[in-house]
């Protein structure tokens, strides 16, 4: 698996060199968003990525520096195929399957994009549900709710997900934004690398936990950044090292990495 940052921060302001959040995941072939803040397509196409391989979508949660950039995110998929010298179109036939915690927010990202009706693909939403929710092509993703937006009333759905990635024997935690660290352990098992925001969470607290319940990673990579690190990225990398070693880093936008 090879991982592409997009943008690793958290719902600040606009900050110079970051985006919000958003990682692509290529496996054989085929190419898994998890999370689509504003630029990501962008940043995707001039990097050399190729978006008309994606395969699906992964929103951990309705927060708009996680969904800012859907919309333009699927747009730009169906203008780059219908631009495609190649006949049949790469997407023609295909399905893109868009997976959100609440079926209101894709029906609001396909409010911005009916008008066009150029689609020759598929998009199939649906509605992210703890387990796997993805298990093809050699890849698996199993989501697992957390408390992030609350607790859902009696009958309704969880609103906010933390996703395990599995490919060839090695696995990926990514947390979208959690309540409390502890609600990552049912995925962290034997994980070879675990992504973790900082958007709500001191990374001595992180580190701390990680070492604590003898489930640390093969690697810690914080990812969301919110404004401790913002602020000093070199003191808090070094705090970090100080708990877990050297097998810590804070993600950069445009940073690829090879598992």
């Amino acid at each position: 698996m090879k991982i592409t940052f997009l943008g690793t921060c958290a719902g600040t302001e606009p900050m110079p060199g970051r985006h919000h959040s958003s990682l692509v995941v290529e496996h054989d072939g085929g190419l898994y968003w998890f999370d689509a803040g504003e630029s990501c397509s962008y940043n995707a196409h001039l990097r050399g990525i190729d978006l008309l391989t994606t395969r699906a979508i992964f929103i951990s949660h309705r927060h708009i520096d996680h969904v800012g950039g859907l919309p333009n995110l699927v747009w730009t998929i169906r203008k780059l195929n219908t631009r495609s010298a190649l006949e049949p179109k790469p997407m023609h036939g295909r399905t893109l399957r868009v997976l959100v915690p609440r079926m209101d927010t894709w029906n609001a990202v396909w409010e911005l994009l009916r008008e066009y009706q150029d689609f020759t693909f598929q998009v199939e939403p649906s509605m992210t549900r703890d387990g796997v929710v993805w298990d093809a092509d050699g890849l698996r993703v199993i989501a697992a709710h957390n408390r992030h937006l609350g607790e859902p009333e009696a009958g309704e759905p969880w609103e906010s997900f933390s996703f395990r990635i599995e490919a060839d024997g090695k696995s990926i935690v990514f947390s979208g934004d959690v309540a409390d660290i502890s609600e990552l352990h049912p995925l962290l098992g034997g994980a070879d690398l675990v992504l973790m925001e900082t958007g709500h969470h001191k990374v001595e607290d992180v580190c701390a936990y990680l070492r604590d319940s003898d489930l640390a990673p093969g690697e810690l990579g914080f990812i969301h950044h919110g404004r401790a690190i913002l602020a000093d990225p070199d003191g808090e990398l070094e705090k970090a090292k100080g708990i877990l070693g050297d097998g810590v880093f804070l993600a950069e936008d445009g940073m690829e990495l090879e598992l």
